[in-house]
Protein backbone atom coordinates (compact mmCIF):
# COMPACT_ATOMS: atom_id res chain seq x y z
CA UNK A 1 0.00 0.00 0.00
CA UNK A 2 1.35 3.52 -1.05
CA UNK A 3 1.60 6.39 1.59
CA UNK A 4 -1.36 7.87 -0.49
CA UNK A 5 -3.87 4.31 0.09
CA UNK A 6 -2.70 4.36 3.50
CA UNK A 7 -3.35 7.46 4.00
CA UNK A 8 -7.30 7.55 2.37
CA UNK A 9 -7.76 4.60 4.49
CA UNK A 10 -6.63 6.01 7.66
CA UNK A 11 -9.20 9.02 6.54
CA UNK A 12 -11.87 6.13 5.42
CA UNK A 13 -11.87 4.59 9.49
CA UNK A 14 -11.80 7.54 11.18
CA UNK A 15 -15.08 8.65 9.20
CA UNK A 16 -16.73 5.24 9.26
CA UNK A 17 -15.79 5.24 13.14
CA UNK A 18 -17.16 8.89 13.43
CA UNK A 19 -20.60 8.07 11.82
CA UNK A 20 -20.78 4.49 14.05
CA UNK A 21 -20.30 7.16 17.43
CA UNK A 22 -16.96 5.07 18.15
CA UNK A 23 -14.70 7.36 19.93
CA UNK A 24 -12.08 4.51 20.26
CA UNK A 25 -12.14 3.61 16.53
CA UNK A 26 -11.95 7.51 15.95
CA UNK A 27 -8.73 8.03 17.51
CA UNK A 28 -7.00 4.79 16.59
CA UNK A 29 -4.90 6.73 14.21
CA UNK A 30 -4.71 9.92 15.49
CA UNK A 31 -0.76 11.13 16.68
CA UNK A 32 -0.29 11.94 20.82
CA UNK A 33 0.00 15.16 20.14
CA UNK A 34 -2.68 15.70 17.98
CA UNK A 35 -4.60 19.20 17.57
CA UNK A 36 -8.49 19.50 16.49
CA UNK A 37 -10.22 22.72 15.28
CA UNK A 38 -13.61 23.44 14.27
CA UNK A 39 -13.40 26.79 11.93
CA UNK A 40 -16.71 28.46 10.85
CA UNK A 41 -17.05 31.47 8.80
CA UNK A 42 -12.92 31.60 8.72
CA UNK A 43 -12.68 31.76 12.54
CA UNK A 44 -12.10 28.61 14.88
CA UNK A 45 -14.69 28.22 16.65
CA UNK A 46 -13.34 25.31 19.16
CA UNK A 47 -10.05 23.80 19.82
CA UNK A 48 -8.49 20.66 21.98
CA UNK A 49 -4.65 19.96 22.25
CA UNK A 50 -3.71 16.24 22.76
CA UNK A 51 -5.72 12.92 22.61
CA UNK A 52 -6.67 12.84 25.30
CA UNK A 53 -9.18 16.24 25.03
CA UNK A 54 -9.66 14.86 21.84
CA UNK A 55 -11.43 11.69 23.15
CA UNK A 56 -13.60 13.94 25.75
CA UNK A 57 -14.82 15.80 23.43
CA UNK A 58 -15.56 13.35 21.18
CA UNK A 59 -17.73 11.58 23.85
CA UNK A 60 -19.44 14.72 24.41
CA UNK A 61 -20.17 15.18 21.11
CA UNK A 62 -21.88 11.85 20.80
CA UNK A 63 -24.58 12.81 23.08
CA UNK A 64 -25.48 16.15 20.54
CA UNK A 65 -26.92 13.55 18.09
CA UNK A 66 -29.32 10.60 17.61
CA UNK A 67 -28.02 9.92 13.93
CA UNK A 68 -25.05 11.16 11.84
CA UNK A 69 -23.11 10.70 9.29
CA UNK A 70 -19.84 12.27 7.27
CA UNK A 71 -19.80 11.33 3.75
CA UNK A 72 -16.57 11.63 1.74
CA UNK A 73 -17.24 13.20 -1.30
CA UNK A 74 -13.59 13.93 -2.53
CA UNK A 75 -9.85 13.96 -1.46
CA UNK A 76 -6.84 15.76 -2.62
CA UNK A 77 -3.48 14.90 -1.67
CA UNK A 78 -0.49 17.50 -0.64
CA UNK A 79 2.14 15.93 0.80
CA UNK A 80 1.45 15.05 3.97
CA UNK A 81 -1.59 17.34 4.14
CA UNK A 82 -4.90 15.61 2.83
CA UNK A 83 -8.23 18.21 2.13
CA UNK A 84 -11.71 15.85 2.26
CA UNK A 85 -15.21 17.38 0.74
CA UNK A 86 -17.54 16.15 3.33
CA UNK A 87 -21.25 15.98 3.38
CA UNK A 88 -22.60 15.93 6.87
CA UNK A 89 -26.12 14.89 7.86
CA UNK A 90 -26.98 14.22 11.59
CA UNK A 91 -30.18 14.34 13.44
CA UNK A 92 -30.10 16.72 16.43
CA UNK A 93 -30.80 14.84 20.09
CA UNK A 94 -31.24 17.66 21.54
CA UNK A 95 -32.44 21.71 21.56
CA UNK A 96 -29.62 24.23 20.28
CA UNK A 97 -29.43 27.86 21.85
CA UNK A 98 -29.83 28.74 17.78
CA UNK A 99 -33.33 27.73 17.73
CA UNK A 100 -32.96 24.41 16.38
CA UNK A 101 -34.96 21.80 18.01
CA UNK A 102 -33.99 18.01 19.04
CA UNK A 103 -35.33 15.79 15.94
CA UNK A 104 -34.06 18.77 13.43
CA UNK A 105 -31.89 17.78 10.86
CA UNK A 106 -28.49 18.95 10.49
CA UNK A 107 -27.01 19.30 6.71
CA UNK A 108 -23.41 20.61 5.92
CA UNK A 109 -21.19 20.49 3.80
CA UNK A 110 -17.78 20.98 4.18
CA UNK A 111 -14.17 20.04 4.38
CA UNK A 112 -11.95 18.30 6.74
CA UNK A 113 -8.72 18.53 6.65
CA UNK A 114 -5.78 16.46 7.79
CA UNK A 115 -2.48 16.81 8.49
CA UNK A 116 0.22 13.31 8.68
CA UNK A 117 3.14 13.05 10.82
CA UNK A 118 4.61 9.68 11.76
CA UNK A 119 1.98 7.59 10.03
CA UNK A 120 -0.68 9.38 12.28
CA UNK A 121 -3.18 12.45 12.16
CA UNK A 122 -1.37 14.97 13.77
CA UNK A 123 -4.13 17.93 13.05
CA UNK A 124 -7.39 17.98 11.95
CA UNK A 125 -9.67 20.81 10.81
CA UNK A 126 -13.26 20.68 9.98
CA UNK A 127 -14.50 23.48 8.22
CA UNK A 128 -18.10 24.86 7.28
Amino acid sequence: MNQEERKRQIIQNYIQAYNAFDVAGMIQDLHPNVIFENRAGGEVTFRTEGISAFRKQAEQAKTYFTERKQQLESIDFRGDVVEASINYCGVLAADLPNGMKAGDELTLQGKSIFYFKDGKIIKLQDIS
